[in-house]
């Protein structure tokens, strides 16, 4: 299930003076918008798999090159992420 204010966030981040003062002060930025706490948690923890329940693919991805990290490196935390397939 999606979290709208985390989307919402994500979304927003595409203002390049917003993405700025996310990148600058997180925690501010965070404090406008309603999230529940262990969204915030997640967030405030790059939590690629908390978040990537929580958020549209797209979203995410953008979300973490915003702040700095490298595809490679987000693709790698992602499949770790992922629940082991049955057999």
């Amino acid at each position: 299930m999606t979290d709208y204010w985390l989307s919402k966030l994500f979304y927003d981040l595409q203002q390049p003076g917003l993405a700025a003062d996310y990148r600058a002060d997180r925690a501010a930025v965070l404090a406008h918008y309603p999230l529940k706490p262990e969204v915030v948690e997640a967030v405030m923890a790059d939590d690629v798999g908390a978040l990537a329940r929580l958020v549209n693919a797209y979203l995410l991805r953008y979300y973490f090159t915003i702040i700095g990290t490298r595809d490679e490196l987000f693709i790698e935390r992602l499949r770790q992420s992922a629940p082991a397939a049955s057999s």
